[in-house]
């Protein structure tokens, strides 16, 4: 070696200490905070948007610049999670369960504070596994192949048991719709177009970003048009107070952070295991461990902002592990990266271990810096941020709208990935009043067609033998466990007690959400039993699965006695589950009539259809203004003079960052292209 291990990290050290290449490291930090807060944009475009501009740098420079960017990214995440329940990105979609929670109950410092510390924490421990894990992670890194990807895939999703509370039957049949709207496109093994319905658009399948934007933004921002009040209901009390108090919380619970941030620095060495798998993992293993958990988790429990962000965080310095010692990128964002390293003839592989041992410690100090300085900026403006959930439900919903529409578009820059928002906003809306766990669905689609085709890869490689595999008994072993221990214990609670014996059938008008799911999971097992084997196993094992959860859990509905009768269908579904925790945030509109709830719902998705309208008509950057005029004017009457300037503001906003910057193409207009229009009208920026 030219240095030693001592030598090497101190060398590296002191270089990313000098005063410029620490400043590119806050300038990257800056940005991806900024980056992380825009729901939907995700590190992967920042990355690749500012790669051009290292190109002049040194690679130590680069290196800092652009790890700092990435990890920061994670930091900047759950600061929308937890303001207004919309993901910054896929990987804080645990957060808002409790952090929006909390935020609702006055206590946005405190979740922030929480998020911000356990990051630094996570962050930290992740560039330490790092630093000390790729020598001695290279032989299992070796080891790993399709059968072990399979099982890691299939323990993935046996956490949605837990995900679930006690409502299991309901998981399970979420999750097993998630697989099945995985595999939706072009079978890997056959070529065969499965539930396309003849559309170009569902060729490549779903993208993650709309969809989960679609099941986890959108109904809480439903939820704050009906209710039509701030999302904190009282006052934020003394927020300096309250971000102390999260601090004190993730330092007290510093065993769960160790324990979440090797779930999350563990799981990210493993390539195809994202941030999306990552973070609900981490969630469900605090949700068994911690004591009392059970009941509080989903209602406001701190320790579930510290679980998920610990786990978030943690995961950039393991998923540099096979990037750097293999050249294996374990997610799209680590290729840009990897990428990034080429080009400054940065090559990955064993002689980072050995020639170049000082600039894999560079990398090691860059995360560790980027998150202290990272949380360290958190901190310093929480004050601020948390101030927002008091503002108005019309000072709040436009413009986090209109970036919503912006991020549901980046999954594939195409107008289907509006109408998935559409579709999954409303579908995520209704769950949600009917008390369906939504996790459990995510994680089905993020791990479904990995699990298909790992499952084919590891047939055809290995035959029958790959189920003998020692990683692979012990996973199953422990997927089965997680799957089967809280059905049990359903039963034996008597939260699913039904049996012949007490034959008291009860219909009501909620049960048609049932009726609606039995269809779709029958015409697509339907559609599904005509294409070739290889196509069609997969599918219509787990639709199969998934109809049968679902008609069990109607009859076990439908005969189960309901404690306290109400004339009100959604009413009726909240006082009858009340005490069956499904792991979900609950909805505010309990208090409100029905038809009220309709009605602002009705008029909330009108909303969304007349932006997407109006976005075909005249393009995105002309909609955003009159979008943010007219929902301010027509919901309450706001003050023109600050109606005008709001709506200037996100204009301008969205035309700098999204059209010049990132130089997002827009869909073409009816009424011709505006984009070029303003380009002639506006100076080049």
């Amino acid at each position: 070696m030219d240095f030693t291990i001592i030598g090497a990290a101190g060398h590296a050290f002191t270089t990313m200490l000098e005063p410029m290449r620490f400043l590119f490291l806050i300038g990257g930090v800056i940005l991806g905070i900024i980056i992380g807060i825009l729901p939907g944009i995700g590190g992967l475009a920042g990355t690749a948007l500012l790669l051009p501009f290292t190109y002049s740098m040194d690679s130590y420079t680069a290196i800092a610049f652009l790890l700092g960017l990435g990890a920061a990214t994670a930091t900047g995440d759950p600061i929308p999670a937890i303001l207004f329940g919309v993901p910054g990105g896929v990987g804080s979609a645990a957060t808002v369960q409790d952090g929006f929670a909390m935020a609702k109950k006055g206590l946005a410092g405190r979740a922030l504070a929480a998020s911000y510390v356990s990051s630094l924490m996570g962050g930290v421990f992740g560039a330490c596994l790092l630093a000390v894990a790729i020598p001695v992670l290279r032989p299992f890194m070796l080891f790993i192949g399709s059968p072990e990807l399979l099982a890691f895939g299939v323990f993935g999703l046996s956490m949605v048991a837990m995900l679930s509370g006690k409502t299991p039957l309901r998981g399970l049949a979420a999750a097993g719709i998630g697989v099945m709207f995985s595999m939706i496109g072009s079978s890997p093994q056959t070529g065969t177009m499965r539930w396309t319905l003849d559309s170009l658009y569902l060729w490549e399948g779903i993208p993650l970003v709309p969809l989960t934007l679609g099941l986890f933004a959108l109904p809480e921002l439903c939820d704050l048009a009906i209710t039509r009040n701030a999302i904190a209901s009282g006052s934020l009390g003394n927020v300096g107070s309250g971000m102390l108090a999260g601090a004190r919380d993730s330092i007290k619970n510093w065993w769960l952070v160790l324990r979440c941030s090797w779930i999350g620095a563990g799981f990210a060495t493993v390539p195809g295991i994202g941030a999306a798998i990552i973070d609900w993992i981490a969630y469900a293993h605090a949700l068994r461990t911690e004591r009392g958990a059970r009941e509080t988790f989903g209602t406001g429990d701190v320790r579930g902002v510290i679980a998920a962000e610990s786990a978030n965080n943690a995961r950039e310095g393991g998923a540099l592990v096979p990037t750097i010692a293999f050249g294996v990128p374990s997610s799209s964002g680590m290729a840009v990266l990897m990428g990034a390293f080429l080009v400054h003839g940065i090559v990955p592989g064993p002689d980072m271990l050995t020639k170049h041992l000082d600039i894999t410690y560079a990398m090691v100090w860059s995360v560790a810096l980027a998150n202290i300085v990272g949380a360290g900026l958190c901190f310093l403006f929480s004050a601020q941020f948390a101030k927002l959930a008091t503002l108005r439900y019309t000072l709040i919903l436009p413009g986090i709208l209109s970036i919503i529409y912006i991020g549901a578009y980046e999954g594939s820059r195409n107008w289907g990935d509006l109408y998935v928002l559409l579709l999954f906003g409303v579908v995520g809306w209704v769950m949600k009043q009917m008390r369906w766990p939504r996790p459990p669905l995510i994680l089905g689609f993020v791990l479904g067609a990995s699990i298909e085709s790992n499952l084919f890869i590891s047939l055809r490689v290995y035959g029958a033998d790959w189920i003998y595999r020692p990683v692979v008994i012990l996973l199953f072993a422990l997927a089965l466990i997680s799957l089967l221990r809280p059905v049990i214990a359903g039963y034996r609670s008597g939260s699913m007690r039904f049996g012949l014996r007490d034959l008291k059938p009860q219909v009501k008008s909620t049960d048609i959400f049932y009726v609606a799911v039995i269809c779709l999971l029958g015409a697509m097992i339907f559609e599904a039993s005509s294409w070739p084997f290889d196509a069609k196993i997969v599918p219509l094992i787990v639709g199969v699965a998934a109809l049968f959860f679902v008609v069990i859990s109607l009859l076990n509905r439908v005969f189960l006695d309901a404690k306290v009768p109400s004339n009100d269908p959604l009413k009726a579904v909240q006082e009858e589950q009340g005490d069956q925790i499904h792991m979900d945030l609950g909805s505010d509109t309990g208090d409100l009539p029905l038809r009220t709830v309709l009605l602002r719902a009705a008029v909330f998705f009108i909303w969304i259809v007349g932006f997407m309208i109006s976005m075909a008509l005249i393009g995105l950057i002309p909609t955003v203004p009159l979008f943010v005029v007219g929902y301010m004017w027509l919901e309450q009457r706001e003050r023109l003079y600050l109606t005008a300037i709001y709506a200037a503001s996100i204009a301008i906003f969205v035309y700098v960052v999204f059209d010049r910057l990132l130089s997002i193409p827009w869909p073409p207009t009816v009424l011709g292209t505006w984009v070029p229009v303003l380009h002639t009208m506006i100076p080049s920026m």
